[in-house]
């Protein structure tokens, strides 16, 4: 059986993304820094990627979720070295919030001052913070999707951590 068929029966259907893989990769491109108009483009990207690592012959992602949460923060980050993110970043993550929940002026300002934190943070610390946090990715499959060791992707979430801390502290927003 080749390997697209395998992807296709594993995801039963002819998308290689499922409902919750992809709004996973929505909300790792839009941490990520890509805008609401861009994020189709992006899952279209991943969906891509997908296909053409299947015919290419190689075997399917053990799992295809991290996989595509990876590859996602990896088109985030492509996107954000050739565009400036600053001016769209408080629309990027209001789109973002859900309805339902409350849209009081703390959450908003708390919103915002966490998405600049974010802006500040270099690449590689936003790609494990957005893909820890917000993907909810385990530290071993960020390391091993990102082929790194697990101790650098903790040092990373650490001194991403501690910079977004001093940032919020700093902002007076915590």
């Amino acid at each position: 059986m080749s390997v697209l068929r395998r992807i296709a029966r594993r995801t039963q259907g002819d998308d290689p993304l499922d409902a919750a893989q992809e709004r996973r990769v929505r909300a790792v491109l839009a941490l990520g820094g890509v805008p609401q108009a861009d994020l189709p483009d992006g899952v279209q990207q991943v969906r891509l990627r997908l296909l053409e690592r299947a015919a290419k012959g190689y075997e399917a992602p053990r799992d295809v979720s991290a996989w595509a949460a990876v590859v996602a923060s990896n088109l985030a980050m492509d996107w954000h070295r050739a565009k400036k993110r600053q001016e769209r970043l408080g629309e990027r993550l209001a789109s973002l919030r859900q309805h339902e929940h409350s849209s009081g002026e703390d959450t908003s300002v708390l919103s915002l001052a966490v998405a600049q934190g974010l802006d500040e943070l270099p690449d590689q610390q936003r790609q494990v913070l957005v893909l820890r946090f917000f993907a909810d990715l385990p530290v071993r499959s960020i390391a091993q999707e990102l082929g790194v060791p697990e101790g650098t992707v903790k040092s990373r979430l650490h001194t991403a951590v501690r910079a977004l801390r001093a940032r919020l502290h700093e902002d007076e927003v915590v």
